[in-house]
Formats: C-alpha cells, structure tokens, sequence
C-alpha cells in the first residue's frame, strides 16, 4: 500500500466564522497527525465552501496518497453521513481505481464528546447546576436515529453534571424547536435555564439559537438564561476525530445500524428501508464562502429530499 493521507469532510456553512472554525479544528487535526506516519492531509466540504470533498479527495491523489481515510466532522450519523459522504468516495473511486479511500464513523456518542461538553458546560456554569435546568439543542433532522441521540446526551450530561432537570430541543425539522422547549422550560419554575447547543462549530443555526434564547429571556426577566459554548476545538474532539481515523486505518470504522431507517424497520419510516444511496448537494457544492454565491444564499431555507434544513 502507498502513502496513506487523512481527508478531514466537513459540511460547509455561509457564516464565514463557522469555515475559521473548523479550519482551526483541522489544523489542530494536522498537528497531530504530523508525527504518525500520515504522509498528507486535507479538508473538504460537502457544500458552500471550496474546496469540495471531492477536490480535496482528488489533490490529495495528485500528491501521491494510494490510501485516503476520509473521516466526517459531523456529530451523529444522519443523512450526510449515511448518503452523501458515500457517494462521494463512491464517485471518486469508480473514476480513481487506484486510490483506496475508507470513510469513517461519525463522531457519535463518545464519552471524549461528553467530557467536551461537560467542560464548554461547566464553564457557563460552574455551581448552583441542581437548582438549574439543563436545555440540550440539537441540529435536527428526519433521522430518529440521530435525533434519539441528542435524548440520551441530554441525559448523560443532566445525570453527570447534577442539574436539576434536563430537556432536548432541535434547531429545525425536528420537534421540539428551541422556543417552544423554552416556554416549556420556564413552565417548569427552574430560575436558571441553561442552553447548550450540541454542535462543533458556529454558524447560521448556532447563532440562531442563541438569538432565540435571548428572545425568550428578555420576556422573562427573572430567570437566569445562560448560553453555554458550543463543542468547537476542544482538545477531547481533536482526540475524538483520532480515535476515528484509527479506526479507519485499521479497517474496522463500526457504524451503529441498529436503529438505521435505511436498513430496518423503523416505525414511521418504513419506505425508507433500501433508499439508494446518493448525494444531494449538486447544486450548492462549491457556492457560497471562498467561491461564487448561490442566487438564494442570502437567506434561504431549502430542503432536499430527506427533509433536512441545512446550515
């Protein structure tokens, strides 16, 4: 086997400061990766920013890597991770029969991921947690799968850090939405309301949430509203994303389908099961930062086929 290179595949935003971000994340990724025998490394983007995964993967090949482990910067396993990333490698490999590509996992429950949100947590609010409710937000999708997940870290996390009570809210597609699970959440009687957004990086959706939240706050004066940081480059997600591509190199990155809608039953899905496998970011892939603007960037909310509103 050749020289075996890294792409890191992320999903591309129109907030410029969510790009900065996951560039630094990268760059602590390549850091790490400089003294473990890894001869290249690179980032893609499945949509609004360049280079596309499919540059990357294509460079990459053009500077010598035989082997490439493509690993996600997503958190659970929806849509982008179960579809799009696949026909990526998918595609680049039926036109580069020479270059073995891998993907990886998604980040998925780990318990590194619960101590950085622990850690980004405790910041906001390091006593008075047992008087305090404890709002996990996740990006949502039409995945139950990915979207149980946010339950049980909403869970780990109330449990682990000792709040008073915990609740889950989505940024879209999925319900609740964040300012209805904080109405609720101010219907409980907690004077303290602690948000977390259950996401790597910032952007459109993360700014959004915390917009919410100050909407809610300023109708209610005497309760607390902490916004708690989001995961971003917290050393434990760098050790996150090793852990991934160890797993990818030695062959055995074991995705949780258990519970996948693709492959069993789930109810309310049951169509789903054998959708074939395709992408669908053609028509934003590449546009929006560090390239030529898409004609709805400014401020639309599309949705493709399996429902998910992306950032």
């Amino acid at each position: 086997m050749g020289e075996t290179a890294v792409l890191l595949c992320g999903h591309g935003s129109r907030d410029p400061e969510a790009i900065v971000e996951f560039e630094r994340s990268a760059a602590a990724l390549q850091a790490r990766l400089a003294d473990d025998g890894y001869a290249d490394f690179a980032a893609g983007y499945l949509e609004f920013a360049r280079p596309t995964i499919g540059e990357s993967l294509g460079a990459l090949a053009a500077r010598g890597a035989r082997r490439i482990l493509a690993v996600p910067a997503m958190l659970f396993a929806a849509g982008h991770v179960k579809n799009d990333l696949p026909w990526e490698m998918n595609s680049f490999i039926a036109a580069n029969v020479g270059v073995d590509v891998r993907l990886g996992r998604d980040l998925a429950i780990d318990p590194k991921l619960l101590a950085a949100a622990a850690a980004r947590i405790e910041a906001a609010v390091p006593d008075g947690r047992e008087d305090a409710l404890l709002l996990v937000v996740g990006r949502g999708t039409n995945d139950p799968d990915a979207n149980s997940n946010i339950a049980k870290i909403a869970r780990m996390l109330w449990e682990g850090m000792g709040f008073g009570w915990a609740e889950t809210a989505f940024s879209g597609v999925a319900h609740p939405r964040v300012d209805a699970a904080l109405e609720r959440a101010v219907g409980l009687g907690f004077r303290r309301i602690v948000v977390f957004p259950y996401f790597l990086f910032t952007g459109v959706l993360v700014k959004r949430i915390y917009a919410q939240t100050d909407e809610v706050a300023a109708r209610f004066p005497d309760i607390d509203f902490v916004k708690a940081p989001y995961l971003s480059d917290h050393p434990e997600v760098i050790a996150a994303f090793l852990d991934r591509i160890a797993e990818a190199r030695s062959g055995n990155p074991a995705m949780n389908c258990q519970l996948c809608k693709y492959r069993e039953r789930i109810v309310g899905y049951e169509a789903e099961i054998g959708r074939p496998q395709q992408g669908h970011h053609h028509h934003v892939r590449g546009a929006g930062v560090g390239s030529h603007r898409h004609s709805n960037e400014g401020g639309h909310d599309h949705r493709h086929g399996h429902g998910h509103r992306d950032d």
